[in-house]
């Protein structure tokens, strides 16, 4: 009666279960779902998939030439003097010679422009090292985080002692590396991993599987480019100390790189220290100078470049290299080189990895390329850019480029000078160009310190990332968690198997935070049909009888035998307990019964000639007593023969009753069942009525819904009867039935 009364301040509505509902408001039977969608071939379906494929096709053409021409020209001219010493340190830091630096600053971004959908997004390239193997390039600037990765691969494939060779000097015989041959080999099989990362990333492009970048949480790239900002900030102090290293590879090799650095600072060249760090503080100084102006400077002053020219002047004035032992970077041939084939035999060893780069780098350049379109006002097809990417990588491997991403840094500079759409991309890809083919070879003399000085500065964006910690401390320690597990393996195990080991671990604690979500015990908020966890709400109200069981999470395998014990748990009783003490005091009375019916076939032999009563009477109790035996209780027989004996109850069977007849499982929160859940929800529907407690489901979704059909959930015994649209619906069933029982001898469900 109190469960009425705490309803009845709201105007009675006709209550639906979800048997009621799909009856009246006509459910549709589920819709099949094909792998494939049907086309028709036409003119109309080949234009839309070609300007889906080449999106310039649909802006050139209504391309405002007089509002945009010019800032493109003078955007595109600023990004392109920033990709020349953004080239070659990339080079530099790949362990590759320096010209294919430049290849890769010019191919990807003229390609781009014919594929990309994004307007203001730089590709640049995907630094490649000896340090570590291919990713994709996180940075502000010309620092890249993919060039570190795949250093570690062509340091382990083709190290350089596979190189050395004797050669006699004066009369000498002195063992060298063969440089020539090393670089070459090297450039053939980056090129390949280009072309296999291409390969991914177009195939998963038109598979429309861009979703996959969605396993790498914002934590876990955070944590894992500044983990890999530190990989290049090591493999770059030997340029700065002037010191020749032992290449490592696999786990603990940054480790081992920096102890071999220590052990030979000793022998520093000092004028390659100076050398960077003249140039380091001057870089930094001026970037800074450049981000406090930047209001008033018509575009950021091209510090990398004009440190380029000043120190390649005075080294080719002074002699740097034969003075003071100041490594260069030695001779860049003019011109563009024919494509050639890629090494296949090298597929099976670096796809891994280039699956990874294809990954990483898609990450990095669609959330650049949705930042510009969310903040100019149009679209970008993820699943195009993906395609995009990848077609620059593969086409682009056929003429010795790294695999490349989008650049943060150019990407800001292209928009902050007025660039408008990628014909700025070419108009900077143009400036490449000249560079490659007249420019370039007057480099020769331009010292590696210079590039390490250019590289390390541009790491600072990178290390500000540390502020994360105190962020994610406050905000989310699972998020903080991950982060730290990111920047440990991936210091540790190296970019490789740390990005692995990182994917998992962010994967687990999802699977962990199912596996242990918050259950609750709901209760009704007065006058209203609101219903909160009564340990967090003080005016929430259990309603009398009914216990509302909530779980914040799904349910599957892993975590469903959590929930039916927690379930049991919230109840308040030991149902486990109760279900075996009653199957015992059925056990006991079931003995007692036929011990009964064997003592009334005795007294039916003594009287052997007397007719059978049509009913047999209940002995008096002191009769009983000496059938029986005292303190035994007998449920009464049947008075007539063919009637079944009545049902015994809890009661009956001097048991303890639930102080609740009723149990409401919310499902507002489950999104998926599988086979596993079904099972163990079956068993919770027969566990509770064991013990006279009736359950039912409310706010289920209807996908959900049909997961249960498919997988046979519904019986005589459990019926559609017993889910409701909402709590409330269900609450009020529970309510108006429990009036109704006592002239009702229908089941509940």
């Amino acid at each position: 009666m109190a469960a009425e009364m705490v309803l009845s301040h709201r105007v009675p509505h006709k209550v639906l279960s979800e048997a009621d509902l799909e009856e009246v408001a006509q459910r549709k039977p589920p819709a099949k779902r094909g792998c494939l969608r049907k086309t028709r071939c036409s003119a109309s379906t080949a234009k839309s998939l070609l300007f889906r494929f080449l999106p310039f096709l649909h802006w050139l053409p209504r391309y405002p030439v007089k509002d945009w021409l010019l800032g493109d020209i003078a955007s595109g001219f600023s990004v392109g003097i920033m990709h020349l010493p953004q080239g070659l340190a990339y080079a530099l830091l790949a362990g590759l010679p320096p010209v294919t630096g430049l290849y890769s600053s010019f191919y990807p971004v003229f390609l781009y422009f014919f594929f990309g959908t994004s307007r203001h997004n730089s590709v640049e390239v995907l630094v490649l090292t000896l340090d570590s193997l291919p990713t994709p390039c996180l940075s502000p600037g010309p620092f890249a985080v993919i060039s570190v990765m795949i250093g570690s691969l062509t340091d382990s494939l083709m190290p350089s002692e596979k190189f050395l060779e004797t050669v006699n000097i004066n009369g000498t015989n002195i063992t060298m590396v063969n440089e020539e041959q090393r670089d070459a080999t090297r450039v053939e099989l980056v090129a390949t991993i280009t072309i296999l990362t291409g390969i991914f990333q177009v195939a998963l492009g038109l598979l429309q599987f861009g979703f996959v970048v969605t396993y790498l949480s914002d934590p876990l790239v955070r944590g894992y480019t500044t983990a890999a900002s530190v990989h290049v900030l090591v493999s770059q102090l030997k340029n700065v100390f002037g010191v020749s290293l032992n290449e490592h590879s696999g786990p603990l090799s940054l480790f081992m790189t920096f102890i071999e650095i220590c052990q030979k600072l000793p022998g520093t060249n000092v004028g390659t220290l100076v050398t960077a760090i003249i140039a380091m503080v001057a870089i930094f100084i001026v970037k800074e100078l450049n981000h406090k102006f930047a209001a008033k400077l018509p575009m950021p002053i091209p510090i990398e470049l004009v440190t380029i020219i000043i120190s390649t002047g005075i080294s080719y004035g002074v002699n740097l290299n034969a003075k003071f032992g100041i490594s260069v970077v030695g001779n860049i041939p003019s011109g563009l080189k024919p494509p050639v084939v890629p090494n296949v035999n090298y597929f099976g060893q670096v796809a891994g990895n280039a699956f990874a780069i294809a990954v990483v780098g898609y990450a990095i350049c669609i959330s650049l390329g949705k930042i510009f379109a969310l903040k100019h006002g149009y679209k970008v097809d993820s699943n195009q850019e993906l395609i995009a990417l990848g077609l620059c990588n593969f086409l682009g491997g056929f003429f010795q480029c790294f695999a490349i991403s989008c650049s943060m840094s150019r990407s800001l500079v292209q928009e902050s000078t007025g660039g408008n759409s990628q014909v700025a991309g070419v108009i900077a890809s143009l400036v490449i160009l000249v560079t490659i083919l007249k420019i370039g070879e007057l480099f020769r003399d331009l010292p590696k310190a210079i590039l390490a000085a250019i590289i390390i500065v541009n790491l600072k964006g990178m290390f500000k990332q540390f502020n994360d910690l105190c962020v994610l401390w406050k905000s989310n320690r699972v998020d903080l968690m991950v982060w730290i597990v990111t920047f440990v393996a991936t210091l540790m195990l190296n970019l490789d198997i740390g990005l692995g080991a990182s994917v998992v671990f962010g994967l687990l604690t999802v699977i962990f935070r199912t596996q242990l979500p918050h259950y609750s015990i709901l209760g009704r908020i007065a006058d209203t049909d609101v219903y909160r966890d009564v340990a967090e709400y003080q005016m929430a109200q259990e309603v009398p009888g009914v216990k509302i069981f909530c779980s914040s999470s799904t349910l599957y395998f892993a975590n469903v035998e959590l929930y039916a014990e927690a379930l049991k748990k919230k109840s308040g009783i030991n149902v486990d307990r109760l279900i075996e003490k009653k199957k015992k005091a059925l056990k006991k009375l079931k003995k007692q019964q036929k011990k009964a019916e064997k003592e009334k076939a005795k007294r039916q032999k003594v009287l052997p000639h007397c007719r059978r009563p049509l009913w047999t009477p209940s002995l008096p109790q002191h009769a009983e007593d000496r059938v029986n035996g005292p303190g035994v209780a007998v449920i009464e027989l049947s008075r007539a023969e063919d009637s079944a004996p009545p049902e015994p109850t809890l009661r009956t069977l001097g048991l303890p009753q639930p102080g609740f007849h009723a149990i409401i499982l919310d499902f507002s929160p489950v999104n998926f069942v599988d086979t596993v859940s079904i099972k163990i929800l079956k068993n919770i529907f027969r566990d509770f009525r064991e013990i006279e407690v009736d359950v039912f489901v409310a706010s289920c979704p209807v996908p959900v819904l049909t997961q249960l059909e498919q997988g046979n959930f519904f019986s005589s015994a459990i019926t559609k009867h017993c889910f409701f649209p909402s709590v409330h619906d269900a609450v009020i069933h529970i309510s108006r039935e429990r009036h109704q029982a006592s002239v009702s001898t229908q089941p509940r469900c």
